[in-house]
């Protein structure tokens, strides 16, 4: 039969065949269609032969090859056949289907559908031919029966496609699946199910089946759904990593972990190299991935970005035309975040409000952590974007060549974060990657070098923490740092220390980077540049710190601080060291010569010494006898002359030019520390086998001796100096004696703190440091007093002071508590009014130090802030350290200034201290910055800064602020303070009397310390920064619903499920925007005086209808959905129609007419102070400029309320009046009169006004003539 079929279809005419054909059962054709099949032989030729000769026309053949291709489906899945076989079977049945007539292919389609919801499908081979059949039944026309009715083909395949996506799926035949539909013409909507059925089946897959299924769903993105495809696959891996980090920290067994961390995170990486190779061939997915991100960032930056897409992102800047877009992205998502986070600290309101989500600068440290699982594609990205944001958000410069450095104060800016992260994200990625580190290091090099009129010493740090990391890593890439050496002569002399401080590890550990500094330096030593010498003095000090000589003191018994983890051993220990020896010495003799040079290079050589000789102190003879030799230059070794020093040799003149030659206080200074401490660290340990060394010292300290004797014997007319002096900066005598006086004083500081640490209490020596400090004064005064009667005020700056901090530490040490002491048990009140001296109290002088050291160890010792509250608390007990916290040791310290406060309250109000006051509130407000806020002990603070406020009612404007300013910082960590506004509001308005004089205002008495005083300008503007900022509050919530908004319509579109429930922060915003609604209101009644209070409350004013419009655009959007506006947003707009509106255009009416009136006034006075009245007028105009950006503001929350109306049906405007006419038209008849009553002035005015003041009166008229028409 087989062979009879195969003959007949090799004739021409197949008519033969299909009457044989017809003949024979259809079984019997299937079964020897499937024997042929399995045994592999001719398979392909009977099936040709069967599809000769069954053509399509007639319906037997048709019905013939519907069951063939039945039954080779069944063939291919059966899993019988051989590949070769049951690839050519399905091949042949693609090259026919299309000749099928449209009813067989819905039935084949149908039997193709069943089979993936039933199961049935064995190896999945035959589905190569689902798409052919699709396509062919969507080619036809005419109209198919399909169930009980009738539609077209293409109706059919959207139909088919639809039951194939609401059906379930076999695991295994997924990616399979997905495949088949990028070989089928999809419509927009088609494409849609189908990428959410597949979306749906990656969660049911194994981990390793995920990437080829992405990449077939981002092949079939590009027939449309991009964004859909793009969300779902984000949303998909952010999942598995909160699941997979959840299940890493929580108290699981670990092998209960679902997924190992390196599988998960390398098939992230291959889903990112996909969706990148996708983005390459197809532009319109790029854009999408940062249309959508875009979009979300308008919302919450936090809730839009996760590790996944931050490591996609990255990776997508690979492709130079999205570069420049991806990097703007992350940048401006970093620093809203870190400005969101800011925003969130400093308000518990919104703290309530927003739950807690980890920082963008959180997720981006762990793409650099996650980066190690192969993960090059992204690498490049974060070095690249490691840098732009070291280098948008670094330190800058300011208009007197300062910086603005990061400090621990500054460190919580969102600027400095910013840069903080960049440099996080480089040391990290360094950390973890060897093959960018010498990229990394190249560019911060780079940086430094080119940088050098730029703040660059975030990337020093940067420099300093990567050699620290791996100082025996980066010999590799020491001929970078070398090439950098030679820079070092052109670069600033702050640069260069930074930079060879950085790099100090390295020159421990290689040789040759050693010597080419070394020779770098000493080229510089000789260079025509001042600041190239005085880099290489820095250079050799550096060295000289660095490099220990044989026996030298150990770091412990030096306090020195350096140490390296990968420098701690040395193979030729001993010979280092004594190799060592040479090298110092030779620097030694380098900077002997120095010492000829100008006095700014001395300088650093008398400032560096002290710190060389701590360090190694082998070379302390060496540096003694180069410092006793230079003072012996100066030095008068009669024992009666006066004065000792040679001030005058000090000085050099050349020409008309008159500078400092020899920097002689710094020598003084610098020789008393270096023999302090050699008496205290070398001398105690030698065994007494020096002796001549000591008597070297003797010398020195027996010089000292004699000069404080005799400094103290002479008087200023001995040095040249007294109040007849010329100490003028524009002549070459006064500068002269400027220079001498500075150093005069700078030898008295430095003669003290030797007296006084030599003096072990005595009472000779203290009556000496006394009489030193008595030339200092009277030296000071003079300058001070010279400064003041001359014009140039840059005189009256002062040096810095030579004491050093363990003087000052020292004397505090013994005085702090005394200080302490003295002014808990006797304010100023008590004190004797003759004992005072002029100027400031002993009771004034000890709170000013306490409120300055309480500052200055919350600003820049955080870490040390239990320690320092532990010193200070007398009544503490060592075994209880442990169980004491810092919100109850600082609890402890605020009773008691709490107490000092209420003394000074209690006494009458014209013996009331306002500075004490002013400094105890200081103290009180660092002081409370340590309470936790959830502790009672903030509570207690908070309640008793109401108290104060409530109940006194001191008129002192600066204590009243400062008070206030402590009561809203406290506030605001527990909760909004708009109640608090409202209730001074009415306080004020209470005080200062209505814009209407008849109307009697019924005064409230909330806080008494709103007085008639200090209500305005002090009280007035405080509360209206502090609406600013809540206002400031309820925007950035506004802003972060409308992204939230336009996510739920979406969801809600594609769902088409209920609506949500209002979102408790549209509650939050509408009481809080009630509340300052009831604020102003009181504020806008409020007979203002003229000034900064009308001016800030027109601009806040103009915010709150500004804000006021944002709401009602957001609820625009709201009503787009099936919600409605919400009952309390009406009466929002109720009471804003009712009880502001109509108020701000009397306040503009009160402020205008109060213009006219000081017009007015200021015309009648313009002959006698033209200076006055200009003045006067332009308060006027400043005041008053803010009110058309108002009336602006009012008609543009009007005319979004109309459009509101509409879209909600509800009639929002019933309670709003109809705004003023403001057209401002030119009425003919009052023109008229005006200009005739301008010609009558003009006339009256005579000649006069010909001779002066032409071009200024015609402008007063003209301002003139418009007040008249706009009133």
């Amino acid at each position: 039969m087989e062979q009879k079929i195969l003959t007949l279809a090799a004739e021409k005419t197949a008519d033969k065949l299909r009457e044989f054909l017809q003949t024979l059962k259809e079984d019997d054709l299937t079964d020897l269609l499937q024997k042929q099949a399995v045994k592999g032989k001719g398979a392909g030729a009977l099936l040709r032969a069967i599809f000769k000769g069954s053509p399509c026309s007639e319906e037997a053949g048709a019905r013939r090859r519907c069951r063939i291709y039945t039954s080779c489906i069944q063939l291919v899945e059966s899993g019988d056949l051989q590949k070769e076989v049951a690839s050519e079977i399905i091949g042949l049945l693609m090259l026919e289907a299309h000749h099928f007539p449209g009813q067989l292919l819905v039935e084949l389609a149908n039997e193709f559908v069943g089979g993936v919801k039933e199961g049935r499908l064995v190896n999945g081979k035959s589905l190569e031919l689902l798409p052919i059949i699709l396509t062919a039944l969507s080619t036809k026309k005419e109209n198919l029966a399909y169930e009980k009715g009738e539609l077209s083909g293409e109706e059919c395949k959207k139909h088919l496609i639809n039951i194939l996506c609401s059906g379930r799926w076999d695991q295994q035949y997924v990616i399979q699946l997905t495949s088949m539909f990028k070989d089928v013409p999809l419509t927009a909507e088609e494409v849609e199910f189908v990428v959410e059925k597949v979306l749906r089946m990656l969660s049911k897959l194994n981990l390793q089946e995920i990437p080829p299924l992405v990449y077939q769903l981002l092949v079939l993105s590009s027939k449309g759904s991009r964004k859909s495809v793009l969300e779902g696959i984000i949303a998909f891996f952010n999942e598995l990593d909160k699941q997979h980090n959840e299940e890493q920290s929580g108290d699981e067994l670990l092998d209960l972990v679902t997924v190992p961390s390196g599988e998960l995170r390398h098939v992230e990486g291959t889903i990112i190299l996909h969706i990148v190779f996708a983005i390459q061939l197809d532009c319109e997915l790029g854009r999408e991935l940062l249309k959508q991100l875009k979009a979300r960032q308008q919302g919450d930056s936090n809730n839009n970005l996760c590790p996944f897409s931050i490591a996609l992102l990255l990776s997508v800047t690979r492709i130079q035309r999205f570069e420049e877009q991806v990097f703007d992205l992350l940048k401006t998502s970093v620093i809203k975040s870190f400005k969101d986070r800011q925003l969130l600290q400093g308000s518990k309101f919104l703290q309530n409000l927003i739950p807690h989500r980890p920082c963008v600068s959180t997720m981006i440290l762990e793409v650099v952590k996650n980066s190690v699982h192969s993960w090059d594609h992204a690498i490049q990205g974060l070095v690249q974007l490691g840098f732009i944001l070291m280098d948008s958000y670094g330190p800058r410069k300011i208009l007197d060549r300062k910086t603005i450095e990061t400090n621990p104060g500054l460190s919580r800016m969102p600027n400095q974060q910013a840069c903080k992260l960049g440099a996080n994200i480089l040391l990290e990625t360094f950390k973890i990657h060897e093959m960018i580190r010498q990229e990394i290091l190249e560019q911060v090099l780079n940086r430094v070098v080119t940088r050098a009129s730029s703040p660059i010493s975030h990337f020093l740090d940067l420099l300093s923490n990567i050699i620290m990391y791996a100082p025996l890593v980066l010999q590799s890439c020491s001929s970078k740092v070398t090439e950098t050496f030679d820079y070092l002569s052109f670069l600033p002399l702050q640069t260069v220390q930074g930079l060879l401080k950085a790099v100090q590890p390295l020159l421990k550990v290689s040789m040759s980077m050693r010597d080419s500094l070394i020779l770098v330096l000493r080229k510089a030593m000789f260079a025509s540049q001042l600041d190239a010498r005085k880099s290489a003095v820095a250079g050799f000090l550096l060295l000289l710190k660095n490099f220990k000589v044989l026996g030298s003191l150990s770091s412990s018994q030096c306090s020195q601080s350096i140490g390296v983890t990968q420098v701690h051993v040395d193979v030729h220990s001993r010979y280092n060291s004594v190799a060592n020896e040479t090298f110092c010495l030779e620097i030694m003799d380098s900077l002997r010569r120095c010492l000829g040079q100008q006095a700014d290079v001395r300088l650093m050589l008398y400032e560096g010494f002290y710190d060389v000789l701590r360090r190694n102190s082998k070379l302390a003879n060496s540096i003694m006898q180069i410092l006793l030799s230079q003072l012996k230059q100066f030095y008068e070794p009669k024992p009666d002359l006066l004065p000792p020093l040679k001030f005058e040799a000090c000085i050099l003149t050349q020409g008309d030019q008159i500078c400092l030659q020899e920097p002689l206080d710094h020598l003084l200074c610098c020789i008393q520390h270096c023999l302090a401490w050699y008496k205290s660290k070398v001398i105690s340990l030698q065994q007494g086998d020096e002796e001549e060394e000591e008597g070297f010292y003797q010398d020195l300290d027996d010089m000292l001796e004699s000069i404080t004797n005799r400094m103290i014997k002479s008087e200023l007319e001995d040095f040249e100096l007294d109040k007849s002096t010329d100490f003028s900066q524009s002549t070459d005598i006064g500068i002269k004696n400027n220079i001498c006086a500075f150093l005069v004083m700078g030898v008295c500081e430095v003669l003290i703190e030797y007296n006084f640490s030599i003096s072990n209490f005595s009472k000779s020596k203290f009556e000496e440091v006394l009489s030193l400090f008595m030339c200092y004064k009277k030296l000071s005064d003079i300058l001070n007093e010279k400064a003041g009667k001359g014009k140039n005020k840059m005189a009256n700056k002062t040096n810095d002071s030579f004491l050093s901090m363990k003087f000052v530490s020292d004397l505090l040490t013994a005085l702090f508590r005394v200080l302490l002491w003295r002014y808990t048990s006797i304010p100023t009140s008590v004190e004797e009014s003759g004992k005072k001296e002029k100027g400031k109290s002993i009771s004034l002088l000890c709170l000013e130090g306490l409120q300055k050291i309480f500052s200055a160890v919350q600003q820049f010792y955080q870490p040390k802030i239990q320690q320092f509250l532990r010193a200070l608390d007398v009544t503490d007990k060592e075994g209880e350290d442990a169980d004491v916290s810092v919100t109850q040791r600082a609890a402890f310290q605020i009773r008691q200034f709490q107490r000092s406060l209420l003394n000074l309250l209690s006494i009458q109000e014209d013996d009331f201290n306002s500075k004490e006051a002013l400094l105890l509130v200081t103290v009180l407000s660092s002081l409370s910055k340590l309470l936790e806020p959830s502790s009672p002990q903030f509570v207690q603070m908070l309640s008793w800064t109401s108290k104060i406020c409530k109940e006194n009612s001191q008129e002192d404007a600066s204590f009243c602020k400062s008070l206030m300013n402590l009561l809203f910082s406290l506030h605001v960590l527990c909760k909004s303070p708009v109640t608090l506004l409202r209730d001074l509001s009415q306080d004020i308005h209470g005080q200062l009397g209505d814009i209407d004089q008849d109307v009697e205002v019924e005064k409230t008495n909330h806080f008494a310390m709103v007085n008639l005083r200090t209500a305005a300008p002090t009280v007035c503007l405080l509360v209206l920064s502090q609406a600013e900022k809540v206002l400031e509050e309820v925007d950035w919530l506004i802003t972060k619903l409308k992204g939230q908004v336009s996510q739920e319509t979406l969801l809600e579109e594609a769902s088409s499920q209920a609506t949500p429930p209002n979102h408790p922060a549209e509650k939050a915003i509408i009481i809080q925007l009630g509340t300052l609604l009831t604020f102003f209101h009181e504020l806008v009644q409020t007979a203002l005086p003229s000034g900064s209070c009308v001016d800030t409350l027109l601009r806040d004013l103009c915010k709150m209808y500004t804000i006021l419009t944002a709401l009602v655009r957001y609820y625009l959007q709201v009503c787009r959905s099936a919600r409605g506006i919400p009952k309390n947003m009406e009466k929002l707009v109720k009471l804003s129609g009712s009880h502001l509106t109509p108020l701000c255009y009397c306040f503009i009416s009160y402020v205008q007419n109060k213009k006219s009136k000081i017009l007015k006034y200021t015309g009648e006075k313009k002959k006698e102070k033209t200076a006055a009245v200009a003045t006067t007028m332009a308060k006027v105009l400043r005041e008053t400029k803010p009110i058309p950006n108002l009336i602006f503001a009012i008609e543009q929350y009007e005319k979004f309320l109309i459009h509101l109306s509409k879209r909600s049906k509800v009639n929002l405007m019933q309670h709003m009046k109809l705004s003023t006419s403001r057209d401002f038209k030119i009425k003919g008849n009052i023109l008229d009169t005006v200009l005739r009553e301008d010609g009558e002035d003009e006339n009256e005015e005579g000649t006069a006004s010909e001779h002066k003041g032409q071009n200024k009166e015609p402008a007063k008229k003209k301002r003139k003539k418009e007040m008249k028409c706009l009133s």
